[in-house]
């Protein structure tokens, strides 16, 4: 008995040591590349003024899409915003998704608007659309707000994408705050570009605590709260280190939800959003990069080091464990529906070491770790009681 436990406890060891050492490398690859993609940025973008994009006539037009769920508190202050962002050509579709409160009756009374018929497409099937609005003030002319009935964040976006009319989207939480010069920036991975890009996104910072007016940050600090001042760490890492390196080895999956740009028409040939799942941001880019690998079509997925984005974080532990449990089944539901990429040699990078990664060391990595906890509590236990080491 005592040579069988002795010979368990060394397995399991050595494949915590694997695997832990196999995490740590990763992160030290990640930490490596993720530098190295920030320099060359750096070095590509540092003399460049934004601002002298705003005159070019070349700019693609873009729809951003904000999708509405009883934001009456601040949904005017968050619309106006947003019609104040440095681009020479966009629009801004407001999907209210079924309100219970007065959203809609606050932007139709402060944006002058009237219901209108509108031409639009039925690209992806939505829930029913109640009504288009349009504002009499030209002032607001870029503005148009769907009332629809509810059916979640991506059925809305997905209205927005059956409606708007430019080919280049933005999809974004209405209650973010975006840096003034976001989309041009955001916009650059679009441009002069050999391969189609398809989609692309930025880092996202914590806004908890910071000094915000009229929709601007005018001062940042750090969060009052512990909870929240982890996440700032939390998201330095994620995006700078994480999404970076995985952006420069071409394996990124995930375009955050909060911020991102995407190619319509290719949204469209994938489906749209995935109205079936909790992570519909990293399903849906997943999706079109599989689609467009399984078409031997040559593409790529931008990232932006530069904090476009920001948005507030959950201060108490109840809101960020049901935060945290709806990105944990997001991940596994898209690693699951596109179970046929793991370990593909097919899918290249994205099949042999994006998917692999994700599975193993973001999804399955609290469960082992704690396994490894636990391991480590027993293993004590039993020295402790037994006098011996096994």
């Amino acid at each position: 008995m005592g040579s069988a436990l002795h010979q368990i406890t060394e397995i399991a060891s050595w494949l915590f040591l694997i695997y832990g050492s196999v995490i740590c490398t990763g992160y030290l690859f990640s930490a490596v590349f993720s530098l190295i993609e920030i320099r060359d940025y750096k070095r590509r973008n540092n003399f460049v003024d934004e601002t002298a994009m705003l005159q070019s006539l070349n700019l693609p037009a873009i729809s951003i899409l904000a999708p509405a769920y009883n934001e009456g508190l601040n949904i005017v202050e968050n619309v106006r915003s947003l019609l104040t962002i440095n681009y020479p050509s966009f629009e801004i579709v407001i999907i209210n998704d079924g309100s219970k409160d007065d959203s809609l009756n606050k932007l139709i009374e402060e944006y002058e608007l009237e219901k209108r018929d509108v031409l639009h497409h039925s690209f992806i099937p939505t829930k029913t659309i109640r009504g288009i609005y349009k504002s009499r003030n030209k002032a607001f002319k870029s503005l148009t707000v769907v009332d629809k009935e509810n059916g979640g964040k991506a059925d809305a976006l997905n209205t927005g994408i059956n409606i708007c009319k430019n080919s280049i989207i933005c999809c974004i939480d209405v209650d973010c705050i975006l840096e003034h010069d976001a989309m041009l920036k955001l916009i650059k991975p679009f441009l002069n570009n050999e391969k189609k890009v398809i989609a692309s996104g930025g880092v996202i910072r914590v806004a908890n605590s910071c000094v915000i007016e009229d929709g601007r940050i005018i001062e940042v600090k750090l969060p009052e709260k512990f909870i929240a001042r982890v996440q700032v760490l939390e998201y330095f890492r994620a995006f700078l280190m994480g999404r970076m390196a995985w952006s420069r080895v071409d394996g990124l999956l995930l375009i955050s939800g909060a911020f991102g740009m995407f190619d319509k028409p290719t949204v469209i040939e994938a489906g749209g959003y995935n109205t079936n799942t909790v992570g519909e941001d990293m399903e849906l880019l997943v999706r079109m990069r599989r689609m467009m690998r399984e078409k031997n079509v040559p593409y790529s997925v931008g990232f932006v080091p530069d904090p476009l984005c920001w948005t507030e974080v959950p201060q108490s532990w109840k809101v960020l464990h049901s935060q945290r449990n709806r990105w944990t089944r997001g991940t596994a539901e898209t690693l699951w529906i596109h179970k046929k990429m793991l370990f593909n040699p097919k899918y290249k990078i994205l099949g042999m070491l994006s998917t692999p990664f994700w599975f193993f060391f973001e999804w399955l990595a609290p469960l082992i770790e704690f396994s490894g906890i636990l391991f480590f509590y027993f293993y004590c236990c039993l020295t402790r009681s037994t006098g011996s080491s096994f």
